[in-house]
């Protein structure tokens, strides 16, 4: 059976109205709830906002609601990729604390790094790796939070140091071959793929040398509060003291970034960390699997710890406070509010699809477009609203894509603009919307809230900005050759 669609176009006020009933209820959430908003609250703000668009189709548009209650759980499948990572990774985190893979990263990285290069180091870091994976999210789900405890032990406010890891991260991301969003974004516009890469160098380098300003600025004068010798002494001790360090765990991780890095999708790759990190647990950490007595675990309990770690967490209570915080923490039950998050996310932004509500804001903001730099700009703002109010990543560069290429064609631009314009406006603005799914993963994997590492991804805010001056100032835009016979490039 064919699904419906408006019989006339909607009208904007009309469109704009379930964006700022959500807006107004998130806003609401983060006043009252804080950073426990995406605890629940914002789960239910966005289920509310999509029943309310449903309500509209079906009562003021006309649409019969088994058609917008069957694209918005389309919409829902569309994520349940991401959804399997995240349950993967909180897995993942549980073991390798466990198998002290994480104390060990955390160990070594305190003895190598000083508060005063640890920030653009970081981000240095996990740019690498992104650039070698071809993926954010494995960089945060496993140096990511080794750095992150770093940090702490180090004394940087989480949010300061999430900020650096995201940044690095969506550095290697953007720029990666091997990126599915890199791929993704020349499909869409017509691109070649390495034609796209050294395009977005215009955007990608002037934002990335800013953000490595910015946070080497940071570390050389921020004072870290809590930051003494006698702190980090007392914290590598406690590591030393609960779990067995070894620099030949750190194979572990190596061996899944080689895999991501040789083309192995990351279910596979982070399932193959997860069961690699439980044998290391057995192997390494024979202190983990002890009675209470003093006596080695049967392997039937060492079974049960080995599963409700990875279901539950790691949890250590070593005595020494800061310790545990740091290594307490992982497990799949702890992304349920993420799983729900993102569910609720793409239940809303599926009915503002079917319902034609987001393409009529999109066709507002290209009417107003009156050359090549407000195309570009256009294209930018777009990507940015479809991460906000449709929630993932793919759709805010896919949808947008589709609905300006033929535009980029009538003012005469090579597809390498657009291309490089959903890099700038979907993928990297896609971690900081609390509800898309990049934005929840992030905030469920780091332990922090999306609104508090905001303001320090500095790659993030600034790329889109840079690109937006430039495209005004008609900087780096690539025009069709006159000669249908030259050769682009």
């Amino acid at each position: 059976m064919s699904e419906t669609v408006p019989k006339k176009q909607p009208p904007l006020w009309l469109a704009l109205t379930p964006c700022a009933v959500l807006l107004a209820l998130i806003g609401a959430n983060v006043y009252l709830f804080g950073d426990d908003s995406s605890a629940g609250p914002n789960q239910m703000a966005l289920l509310f906002s999509g029943v309310f668009v449903a309500l509209l189709g079906r009562f003021i548009l006309k649409l019969r609601y088994r058609d917008i209650e069957s694209r918005a759980i389309k919409s829902i499948v569309l994520a349940m990729e991401a959804v399997l990572i995240l349950m993967i990774v909180g897995c993942l985190i549980g073991l390798w604390i466990l198998s002290g893979i994480v104390p060990t990263m955390i160990y070594h990285g305190i003895r190598v790094l000083t508060p005063t290069v640890f920030l653009p180091v970081a981000c240095i870091v996990c740019a690498i790796v992104s650039l070698a994976v071809g993926s954010s999210w494995s960089t945060m789900g496993t140096v990511g939070i080794a750095l992150l405890g770093i940090g702490a032990a180090l004394g940087f406010p989480a949010p300061l140091v999430a900020g650096a890891i995201i940044s690095g991260a969506y550095f290697g991301d953007k720029m990666s071959p091997l990126s599915d969003t890199t791929n993704l974004a020349p499909g869409i516009a017509g691109s070649e793929l390495f034609t796209h890469i050294r395009h977005m160098f215009y955007t990608t380098i002037p934002s990335f040398t800013l953000t490595l300003l910015l946070f080497t600025a940071v570390s050389l004068f921020y004072t870290p509060g809590e930051f003494s010798a006698t702190s980090v002494s007392g914290i590598l001790a406690g590591i030393e003291n609960s779990f067995t360090v070894r620099w030949y765990l750190l194979l572990v991780p190596a061996l899944v970034i080689v895999l991501a890095a040789r083309g192995v999708p990351a279910i596979p790759a982070l399932v193959a960390g997860a069961l690699l990190g439980a044998a290391a647990a057995l192997v390494f950490q024979p202190l983990q699997f002890v009675t209470e007595q003093g006596a080695a675990m049967p392997w039937s309990e060492r079974y049960v710890l080995l599963v409700m770690t990875a279901y539950e967490g790691f949890s250590l209570d070593s005595g020494h406070e800061v310790v545990d915080a740091l290594l307490s923490r992982g497990g799949l039950a702890g992304m349920y509010d993420t799983i729900a998050l993102i569910m609720t996310a793409m239940l809303f932004g599926g009915a503002m699809e079917a319902t034609g509500l987001m393409p009529r804001i999109a066709r507002a903001i290209l009417s107003r477009v009156r050359g090549a730099g407000s195309l570009i700009i256009a294209t930018i703002t777009t990507s940015a609203l479809f991460n906000i109010f449709v929630a993932e990543q793919y759709l805010a560069i896919v949808l947008p894509g589709r609905m300006y290429r033929n535009a980029y064609k009538q003012y005469n631009m090579e597809p390498r603009n657009l291309s490089r314009a959903l890099e700038d406006g979907g993928t990297l603005t896609s971690v900081l919307v609390p509800w898309n799914t990049c934005g929840a993963f992030a905030a469920s994997v780091l332990g922090v809230s999306t609104f508090a590492y905001l303001p320090f991804c500095f790659f993030n805010l600034l790329s889109p900005v840079v690109a937006i001056v430039m495209a005004g100032m008609h900087i780096g835009i690539k025009t069709l050759p006159a000669n249908p016979d030259a050769t682009a490039e």
